[in-house]
This record gives structure tokens, sequence and C-alpha cells, in this order.
């Protein structure tokens, strides 16, 4: 890798860390290229990227953005998993993957400025989505509506019954 491809890499590793509100470092050891890829895609349908990186060059890039408590995770064959929207989803894709093949390794994670362990991690995975607490917070707005919509439909409805049962008493 030549000086300028080196400078490109450190630039798009700054970038992906300080846009990251979620970054997972992982240990890829002993699994295969087509796995790798299979778990890439995955986490790009939730809106996450996965990316092996030179140890040495993440580490530059975190004295530059803040995250040196991640520094002495960057040892062995690291992949960082990073991700600007939804926490919860990339770490749902990482959590099954796992389970799935049991690899890769979870380091650590780092979420809003906390260290996280890989229990944590695990935990966050077991939370409710974006879309699913938004889908019960609509839900919940939608209730009460609907329910003053039932109330003011049920009057005329009884007075259809009313007139519809005096109607058969005097037919």
């Amino acid at each position: 890798m030549n000086r300028q491809e080196k400078e490109q890499a450190i630039s798009d590793l700054r970038t992906r860390f300080e846009k990251a509100s979620l970054t997972l470092l992982t240990d890829y050891c002993g699994l295969k290229v087509n796995n790798i890829n299979q778990l890439r895609a995955q986490l790009k349908e939730v809106g996450a990227e996965m990316k092996v990186v030179k140890n040495t060059l993440a580490k530059l890039v975190l004295k530059d953005t803040g995250l040196e408590a991640l520094e002495s995770y960057f040892a062995g064959t690291v992949a960082v998993v990073t991700t600007g929207e939804d926490p919860v989803s990339p770490a749902k894709v990482l959590v099954k993957f796992i389970k799935d093949h049991e690899k890769p390794v979870l380091k650590i994670g780092y979420l809003s400025g906390d260290l996280m362990e890989p229990k944590s991690v695990e935990a966050l995975s077991k939370l409710p989505g974006r879309e699913e607490l938004l889908s019960k917070l609509l839900g919940s707005m939608q209730a009460p509506a609907q329910n003053l919509v039932n109330v003011i439909a049920a009057i005329p409805r009884q007075l259809v019954t009313v007139l519809a049962a005096v109607r058969d008493t005097k037919a």
C-alpha cells in the first residue's frame, strides 16, 4: 500500500468513525470469504457497513477521533462494523450471525461514548428495533382517535338497532 492509498484509507476510516453512532469490533479469523460477504450483505440491509482494517492505520485514526479507548482492541484480525443509523439492527444481525456460525468473535462495542462488552451488545440486540418502536408509537397515537370514532359510531348503530326491533314488533 503506497502513501496515497494509506492517506485515503485513513481518511475513509476517520469519516466512518466520526459518523458512527455504533461501532463494533470483531475478530473474523477463521471465517470464510463467502460468510464474510454474506454478513456484509446482511449488515448493509440494515444500514451498517463492515470493513476489514489495518490495525496500524486504525490506531492512527483513533487518536484523531477521540476513540482512544478502542486502541487496545486493534490486535489480530479486526473488522469494524459501523452504523450512523439505528444501533439495534446491526447488533441483532451480528449477534444472530455469530450464533449461527460461531464466528466472528465480538471483541467490543462502542455506543455514544461508552464501551460495550460483548454481553452488553447482546443485550442491545434484544431490544426492539427502530421500526418496531415506531409502529408501537403509531399504534399508541392512533388508539384514542380510533376509540372516539367507535363511540361516535355506536350511537347511530344503536338507534338503527332499536328502530329495527320496533319495526319487527309492528310487522
